[in-house]
């Protein structure tokens, strides 16, 4: 029952969002069009701006997983992650999710093709991509095509609250679907 409700919600919720924008909008005689064309012009100044940065952080990631690095680290912590109740094998998803939108996405790609998208692995996936953000790709980018060098408390912040989401993803997963 709880399974059918999400999947219709889902099914549902992102054109009813664009379409409540898109109507709030013309109630408030706002030039939709024009505003959002306007809006796609600067984001396409933004990405030119970040390249150099995404290109640098992408040479990273592709290190860190080429290097093996990554599995290791998976091993060795994967007792932890047992007794919490996550699967190891979710556990290269979690770790990549911080660096690389689209390496978590291979990552999570891989485990529904190996277990199935609504196995518990499958959801737990699902859900920690949902739950936490790429906060070095964040850091990387958006504060260095500003130029930004001391970002303070961001990187503990975002890794507080990639942490936060990881656990929450393990639990509500757990409860919901285990």
């Amino acid at each position: 029952m709880f399974i059918s409700a999400v999947n219709t919600i889902s099914l549902y919720a992102i054109p009813l969002i664009l379409l409540s924008i898109t109507t709030y909008g013309v109630i408030k005689k706002v030039k939709v069009y024009e505003v959002f064309t306007e809006g796609a012009k600067e984001g396409f100044n933004t990405a030119i701006r970040v390249i150099p940065f995404l290109t640098a952080m992408l040479v990273a990631i592709g290190v860190f997983r080429a290097s093996g690095a990554m599995d290791y680290f998976a091993k060795l912590v994967a007792p932890i992650t047992n007794a919490i109740g996550m699967p190891s094998e979710v556990l290269p998803m979690a770790l990549m999710r911080p660096l690389s939108g689209g390496g978590a996405s291979g990552i999570m790609n891989g485990l529904f093709t190996e277990f199935g998208p609504d196995s518990l692995i499958g959801r737990m996936a699902s859900v920690m991509n949902g739950s936490t953000d790429t906060t070095f790709y964040v850091l990387a980018v958006y504060f260095g095509s500003i130029s930004i060098k001391k970002t303070r408390h961001a990187l503990s912040a975002g890794l507080l609250a990639d942490a936060a989401g990881l656990l929450a993803a393990v639990i509500v997963t757990n409860i919901m679907f285990g």
